[in-house]
């Protein structure tokens, strides 16, 4: 995709050819800031702060993460300190645990000479096959919105929840690729963004993102998806995910399963871009995810950009006010009309998901 004009990723290799460029995502949409990561614990912290977030990204950061930590100390003791750390960094997303599963392979085959070599070769490689996985998404996605087209006159309107575009992944996102391939492509296409309380990511940075690259939008409070359905302002609902299960279950962003409840109800459809390294064929039940709690601030503080330009946080709710902040939420597969794969669309179901990955049947 492109900032101002230049193709950009959200994570690179420096100009040095040893640390890490990625978009520090807490400073947009007022300020687009390159962060260098030169360590292991600069890695845990992106992903822990959510200066990265999103799952594909988080596991392309993951991956660095590791050969950062090869380069500085290519022992067996600290390749396991590694491994932990980044993996207690976030814990619903599946992609950081299969892209450290996946690093970690390749490094251990290799010498100690060798390791941080091999750690940086196969993170390059995570990160080209994510942008190819999203090409393919949005390639077969794209499909959805011609239908649509060419049954009604006028303007496909699409709902999205939070942010799975380019930002969320190395490159073109997951709901927001076939989005970008309609708009490219010609067909009118007019995208709701919820705003995505706590962190607001929608209005952050979804909107950031449509504004970038041209694509018709507009910003609505979380709770105004159902309205929109109801008066039928609303032709499909696409939203991410950051773990499905084998059975179809869907874990997304907190409010999700309000969205999809909603689409239900109105007989709007409601599908999931899933790439396949979020999908955790070791789960068949959503429930039995693990939710991740955040710290209470997100809620009780908002953070923008006052009149003098500064960005500032401010209190929300009263001080000592309890907070319970889930970070996701499960959405049965029930409600999903269907996955939106790197291989084609399937329905939410154990048999629709093996018709597109054969190979993982019964896994």
């Amino acid at each position: 995709m492109k900032v101002d004009g230049r193709p950009t990723r959200s994570i690179a290799l420096g100009s040095d050819g040893w640390s890490v460029d990625i978009i520090d995502q807490t400073k947009l949409p007022h300020a687009f800031r390159i962060l260098q990561l030169t360590s292991l614990d600069d890695a845990v912290r992106a992903i822990r702060d959510m200066l990265v977030r999103g799952a594909p990204l988080i596991g392309a950061t993951a991956a660095y993460g590791i050969a950062l930590a090869m380069r500085a100390d290519p022992s067996d003791a600290h390749l396991r300190l590694a491994y932990d750390s980044l993996l207690a960094s976030r814990p619903t997303a599946i992609n950081l645990r299969w892209a450290l599963d996946d690093i970690v392979t390749v490094v251990r085959r290799e010498t100690p000479a060798r390791r941080a070599a091999a750690a940086y070769a196969r993170a390059a490689e995570i990160c080209d096959e994510d942008v190819a996985i999203n090409d393919a998404i949005g390639e077969h996605g794209v499909g959805l919105f011609a239908a649509i087209g060419a049954r009604k006159s006028g303007t496909v309107n699409v709902l999205t929840h939070c942010n799975a575009g380019w930002l969320a992944t190395v490159d073109w996102g997951t709901a927001l690729a076939p989005i970008y391939k309609a708009h490219d492509r010609g067909i009118p296409v007019h995208v709701w963004v919820d705003e995505t309380r706590p962190r607001n990511q929608g209005a952050s940075l979804t909107t950031w993102e449509l504004q970038q690259h041209g694509v018709p939008f507009t910003l609505i409070v979380d709770n105004a998806g159902g309205h929109l359905m109801q008066k039928g302002q609303v032709d499909l609902c696409i939203v991410g995910t950051d773990r499905t299960t084998a059975d179809g279950d869907v874990c997304n962003k907190i409010g999700t399963y309000l969205k999809a409840l909603a689409a239900h109800d109105n007989k709007v459809p409601f599908y999931v871009a899933v790439p396949s390294p979020s999908i955790d064929w070791t789960i068949r039940d959503g429930a039995t995810i693990p939710i991740e709690e955040r710290q209470a601030k997100e809620v009780t503080e908002i953070s923008g950009r006052g009149a003098d330009g500064r960005i500032v946080p401010v209190a929300i709710a009263p001080d000592g006010s309890p907070v319970a902040n889930f970070g996701f939420d499960v959405t049965p597969a029930r409600l999903v009309t269907g996955l939106i794969t790197e291989r084609g669309i399937a329905p939410a179901s154990a048999a629709g998901l093996a018709t597109l990955f054969p190979e993982r049947r019964g896994a």
